[in-house]
């Protein structure tokens, strides 16, 4: 993602990783850049285009909340006191730079040259998707990488194609905003925010009108799955019963940060409603203090389902928390107590120490079921949730709390183990590990990890086990693997590069350089990088598909 949502971008390269999905610049002129072989655009509907700042809204805010203006507060240091680097270390940190930046080229040129303007493009047959409304993602999403590899000159020559970009206009009758929110209008923010380009705060302004107006409801409140057409033409909307948590809370930075930016208060009166909404409900769930995954924003009710994770379809709702808090110069409290209420729950029902060899110290973070006053924890383990190690990282240094950043050390660790445990060196999307009794004591037994991985796989007898293990391709530790793909995703190797930042070990540069080491052996293309059909085969099946991070 952009800057404002993910942890870091070209930074992180100390620490041996960069997301090879983002891309630099070649020279085309606007708008000229090759048409894709072979590719096949969207079926086309008669829609016109709609200028979201001309179109008058149906419930507008009478009482709009004004941006805060307390002096910000002085708050803790973040990152590790770097003293002066050893010849040998910056040798070899930047020559790791200098690899990543080479497939970010190639990837960029090829991207240019067979997809450009478009949101994707395929890494396999060279062509190109538009699922995020044709608003040319990569392109948007790509400009603050392209500014800090140091790409002026291609950054200042891609602003006249993200100038061209129709925000009014898509072939999609219904847009994902949660998606659009942190793709186009965090990338947008992050390059502003790194360039200071007034044309591109001037997209990014388009951009947040088209977003205000899924806003446009009686009780003001988003639609997350917004009929775009529908309320270009000016029909009324309601929000919808049945939203993802993170869909609904995770526009604050955004939000905050456009409103700073232009002076205008109506995005971060749009945010806060939601957060006073979060606030209100936050105890009153079936486990206080967590928000369910699935939540209903036209009652403004938040506590009726029973499924609670820091996982997905929940996670950046409770990562904007402390960035947002951040972001606002520590001014507004309210977002401090939010999460400290979110982790003080998070910490009791969804962590667990997993048994796996040479019983180390580390934690994962599951699915919880909420029913009838009771808990049960199951010991899920997402790929996508590896992002808690970083955020937990992070909250503890921000609200001084120290045993958080050891929980972030865990939880990181967990996923840098679950990378090296794999035949191909990428942990799966999704699996399952066997949760200790307790905390404290857990010494690994190769006769219950046995009898877990029989019951997950229904498996009659100890023979069927034995012969199954080795076809069920699960290394110790893992008791099921439901499933095997890898998309690409950054959030393990960003919390590496944020244990890295805060602590300065260098042992964090080695486990990022592994990840990327891994990375780049099974999905590096002619083209760019695929994502994995199953990462437990020790050649990965790909698929042609490279989505932006």
């Amino acid at each position: 993602m952009a800057l404002l949502r993910r942890y870091g971008t070209y930074l992180a390269l100390s620490a041996g990783f960069l997301f090879f999905l983002y891309q630099l610049s070649f020279p085309y002129e606007p708008g000229q850049g090759p048409p894709s072989e072979g590719a096949v655009s969207p079926e086309h509907h008669d829609y016109k285009s709609y200028d979201w700042a001309k179109i008058p809204m149906h419930y507008p805010v009478k009482d709009m909340t004004p941006l805060p203006n307390d002096a910000p507060k002085s708050l803790p240091r973040i990152q590790h006191d770097f003293k002066n680097e050893p010849t040998t270390s910056k040798q070899i940190r930047e020559s790791r730079q200098a690899e990543v930046k080479k497939q970010f080229l190639k990837c960029w040129k090829n991207y240019r040259a067979k997809a450009w303007l478009h949101d994707e493009l395929t890494p396999i047959a060279g062509g190109y998707t538009d699922d995020f409304g044709g608003w040319a993602a990569t392109l948007v999403d790509s400009l603050d990488t392209l500014w800090i590899m140091g790409a002026r000159e291609e950054f200042i020559s891609a602003i006249k194609d993200v100038e061209a970009i129709d925000f009014g206009y898509t072939n999609m009758e219904k847009v994902n905003m949660f998606e659009t929110n942190i793709r186009h209008l965090g990338g947008l923010l992050s390059a502003w925010e790194l360039s200071r380009e007034d044309r591109i705060l001037n997209k990014a302004k388009e951009i947040g009108e088209m977003l205000y107006h899924a806003f446009d409801t009686p009780n003001n409140m988003p639609l997350t799955r917004w009929d775009f057409h529908k309320a270009g033409q000016g029909e009324k909307q309601d929000a919808e019963e049945n939203v993802l948590i993170a869909e609904l809370g995770s526009f604050t930075l955004e939000f905050v940060r456009l409103s700073q930016a232009t002076g205008d208060p109506k995005w971060f009166d749009a945010a806060n409603r939601v957060v006073k909404v979060l606030e209100k409900d936050q105890m009153k769930t079936r486990l206080p203090g967590m928000w369910p995954i699935v939540v209903n924003p036209r009652r403004t009710d938040l506590t009726q389902d029973t499924g609670f994770s820091l996982g997905s379809m929940a996670d950046s709702a409770y990562e904007y928390l402390p960035k947002a808090y951040a972001l606002l110069g520590g001014t507004d409290n309210t977002y401090k107590s939010m999460y400290e209420k979110a982790m003080d729950a998070a910490v009791k029902y969804t962590l667990y120490r997993p048994m796996i060899p040479g019983d180390p110290d580390m934690l994962g973070t599951g699915f919880v079921r909420s029913e009838e006053g009771k808990a049960y924890l199951n010991p899920e383990f997402q790929h996508l949730s590896c992002y808690a190690g970083g955020m937990f990282a992070l909250g503890g240094k921000l609200f001084d709390k120290s045993d958080h950043v050891s929980i972030g050390r865990k939880l990181t660790d967990t996923c840098v183990w679950a990378y090296k445990s794999s035949p191909a060196g990428i942990m799966p999307e999704v699996s399952h590990l066997y949760k200790c009794e307790n905390m404290t004591d857990c010494k690994w037994d190769e006769n219950k990890w046995k009898d877990e991985v029989a019951s997950r796989a229904n498996l009659n007898n100890e023979k069927d086990t034995t012969q199954n293990i080795a076809g069920l391709r699960l290394p110790k530790g893992f008791t099921a693997i439901g499933d095997r793909r890898y998309v690409l995703r950054p959030e393990a190797i960003e919390s590496v590069f944020i244990m890295y930042r805060l602590t300065g070990e260098q042992s964090w540069q080695a486990a990022g350089w592994d990840m990327w080491t891994a990375i780049m052996k099974a999905t590096d293309t002619d083209i760019g990088n695929s994502a994995l059909q199953d990462v437990s085969a020790e050649r990965p099946p790909r698929a042609d598909s490279m989505e932006v991070s």
